[in-house]
């Protein structure tokens, strides 16, 4: 974790953590290696979730898709209903109408910036300059009432997340993410001149289309399931992303469903899915929560129980709060 001044340009490290144990992962490459390690049978591509019920004997749920190449309706019947269908699951608010996402009070700039064939481009001369680590780190770089997050992926990437506190936007569609126009972007590079470097400034420039995505999370459930109908995923837990959790969580869900399953077989589902439930809910709910608090840290935003924090007058302990491994069930 470091500092910006946007007046001076200058740089200064807040806190870091030499041994925290983390790795990143290209999502592509990771969906590649789950996808490979599966029986290709099992995939229904092209086929759009319409609706499901629960059978009358609760023993079987039925779920309605459209083949999205031939507009037909077909019907599949199982023992249990796994819904990983996102922060926005439609299956959550069929047992939950009222619960609601909650917007964090800033949306977030983002982009990869692919830099193979310009290895040693003045950008890329520049941002291994002021940011040394990249590579084998996690850059956090908060400016005041903001920050921003930089690290290198495999294959000759940097990714950038740069948070702006604002009003909520309204959305259209079914997606968290914005369309931009070339307005708005041309905005933004001018914000981030008067925020940032100009090491970090090159990179979101010669970034090809960035987009917007809107940080919503929810107040942690109270259930994970519903007779043989379970959430995992984003689905059972929308977080912010500062904890960096909402993959490793949506992994360790399924990791933990996958063990009580096959501990107690089909025949004991409501004793799997309880289990699950007991071990996941507890979890995630402090992970969740801690992520948000972190996200208003980094953001200046107001605390009931601390002042904004300000990087530019933060305490040796103040800064320590910033450091990932704080994050509870960290390394449990």
């Amino acid at each position: 974790n470091q500092a910006t001044d946007s007046e001076k340009k200058v740089s200064w490290t807040l806190t870091r953590d030499d041994e925290f144990n983390f790795r990143a992962a290209y999502w592509a490459d990771l969906h590649g290696i789950l996808y490979k390690d599966l029986p290709p049978e099992m995939f229904f591509w092209g086929h759009l979730f319409l609706s499901f019920s629960v059978c009358s004997d609760t023993k079987s749920v039925k779920v309605r898709a459209k083949v999205l190449q031939t507009e037909d309706t077909i019907e599949f019947v199982g023992d249990l209903l796994v819904a990983a269908d996102g922060c926005l699951s439609l299956v959550r608010r069929s047992f939950l109408p009222e619960s609601k996402l909650r917007y964090s009070g800033y949306c977030a700039w983002r982009g990869v910036l692919d830099f193979s064939g310009n290895e040693n481009s003045d950008t890329i001369i520049g941002i291994r300059k002021a940011y040394p680590d990249l590579g084998k780190c996690l850059y956090f770089d908060l400016g005041s009432g903001t920050h921003a997050v930089i690290y290198e992926l495999p294959q000759k990437k940097l990714n950038w997340i740069w948070y702006i506190n604002q009003p909520e936007p309204q959305l259209k569609g079914k997606s968290v993410t914005m369309k931009v126009s070339n307005d708005m972007i041309q905005k933004m590079h001018r914000e981030a001149e008067k925020t940032w470097g100009p090491a970090l400034v090159r990179v979101i420039q010669e970034t090809v289309e960035p987009f917007m995505n809107v940080i919503y999370d929810m107040d942690p459930l109270k259930q994970l399931f519903w007779e043989n109908v379970v959430l995992v995923g984003d689905a059972a837990h929308p977080t912010t992303p500062h904890g960096l959790r909402s993959t490793n969580m949506s992994l360790l869900d399924a990791a933990v469903l996958g063990s009580c399953l096959d501990k107690w077989g089909v025949d004991k589902l409501e004793s799997a899915l309880k289990e699950y439930q007991s071990i996941r809910l507890p979890v995630f709910s402090k992970q969740v929560l801690h992520s948000r608090r972190m996200g208003r840290i980094k953001q200046g935003l107001a605390f009931e129980d601390r002042q904004p924090f300000d990087p530019k007058t933060a305490s040796t302990k103040d800064c320590e709060e910033l450091q990932q491994k704080n994050m509870p069930f960290f390394a449990d």
